[in-house]
């Protein structure tokens, strides 16, 4: 349960990340597979030697960085995620676009991606790197490596990024090539890196540039970047190794994805959670689903007063808004946290459990001292929000 995330201070992240989810998960697409390819081709033309390119600045909406062929299609991405922006209007693009990769990956089944907020946006095409930083498919080991050198990755992190190609397909309109990686591309797995070993990998006969087709069935595809990886003998090892092990592609993946976002946005580094946060992390999760006993374990090694970053939500917030009458006593009486506490949203555990009609925690919240003439952020009480919400026996509790 322990969360390894680094939180900028201003950014809803539970609420960002819905948004985001449902720009790219709806009934009319589901898009995780381009939302990482934008995520990576913003992130991927970082230099090391200057520090030029990387994520910071969200330089693909302007040219030249727009127009180069590897971003072809990127532009719909871009767009889909313009509402995200708009709702989240302290949230940089940049940080959009990044941490949409990581929602992306997350919500296709593959690993928890550390990441930071903290990227800025550029206020021009001043700041975009140039042209022709991003990789060409249709080269081999030697231009793997120039790439990805040049950004700082060895070896091992380059085996293990071309896994993120167990997701999505190629299109002929955008990059010439056609046809999917691995039977199901909305999927994130290690079937990639098994399909590399397992097939035969035959030059497909057709109108479009070198790629191959598997002779088994010929419906799967490779670029030639992707079979360089079996036929070097520095990269075929760690194919090898994630074919045979998913849990160990997914923790590589998950540190050189984390390293590709944030390569060059200085101002965001991120920061996995101390033992202790993690700890009162998962405190609050327990209170949440009303986990007494598990909570009541924790509490002693937890910062049980702790909120969560962001929302700014304690532990009381959270089993008050789903009714947990006896972790709410438990928080309240034996471990005496605030009960007038507010979120970001200016909200209190009271009107959380108003809301909803929760009588016995409102109880236990008014006998320990909580406020009804409180207000938050749209200037409402813990009546005012029982009466909008039509519970007139809490109306009644609060007169």
């Amino acid at each position: 349960m322990s969360c390894p995330f680094g939180f900028k201070k201003d950014v809803h992240e539970g609420a960002l990340r819905s948004d985001i989810r449902a720009a790219i998960i709806n009934k009319k697409v589901t898009a995780c597979p381009i939302t990482v390819r934008l995520a990576w081709h913003a992130s991927g033309t970082y230099d090391k030697s200057d520090e030029t390119g990387g994520s910071d600045g969200a330089t693909m909406r302007f040219a030249p960085e727009s127009t180069d062929g590897a971003n072809a299609g990127l532009d719909i991405m871009r767009d889909m995620l313009q509402p995200v922006k708009r709702k989240h209007p302290e949230v940089s693009i940049a940080d959009i676009w990044t941490y949409a990769g990581v929602v992306a990956v997350e919500e296709s089944g593959g690993p928890k991606i550390p990441f930071a907020f903290g990227r800025t946006d550029a206020k021009d095409k001043s700041a975009c790197p140039p042209n022709g930083r991003l990789p060409d498919a249709a080269q081999g080991a030697k231009h793997l490596r120039d790439v990805f050198y040049r950004q700082g990755f060895n070896d091992q992190e380059i085996v293990a990024l071309s896994g993120a190609h167990t997701m999505g397909s190629c299109h002929k309109t955008r990059s010439g090539f056609d046809g999917p990686w691995t039977s199901n591309p909305l999927k994130f797995d290690n079937e990639y890196f098994k399909f590399l070993l397992d097939k035969t990998w035959v030059e497909r006969k057709w109108d479009g540039p070198l790629q191959y087709a598997d002779k088994e069935s010929g419906k799967y595809m490779m670029l030639p970047t992707d079979i360089a990886l079996i036929k070097d003998d520095k990269f075929l090892p760690w194919v090898k190794k994630y074919a045979e092990d998913q849990d160990l592609f997914f923790n590589d993946f998950a540190a050189a994805y984390t390293k590709l976002l944030h390569n060059g946005a200085k101002k965001a580094k991120p920061t996995p959670f101390t033992e202790k946060e993690k700890i009162s992390h998962d405190f609050r999760e327990y209170c949440m689903h009303g986990s007494t006993e598990r909570a009541k374990a924790l509490a002693s090694k937890a910062d049980v007063h702790a909120v969560q970053p962001g929302s700014k939500r304690s532990a009381l917030h959270k089993a008050a808004y789903w009714g947990h009458d006896e972790i709410v006593r438990f928080l309240v009486e034996d471990l005496k946290l605030d009960v007038n506490l507010q979120d970001s949203a200016g909200d209190t555990a009271l009107m959380d459990a108003c809301k909803f009609g929760h009588s016995n925690v409102i109880k236990t919240l008014l006998k320990a001292g909580a406020k009804t003439d409180i207000t938050n952020e749209n200037g409402q009480t813990a009546l005012k929000l029982a009466e909008a919400q039509g519970k007139h026996s809490i109306v009644a509790m609060l007169m």
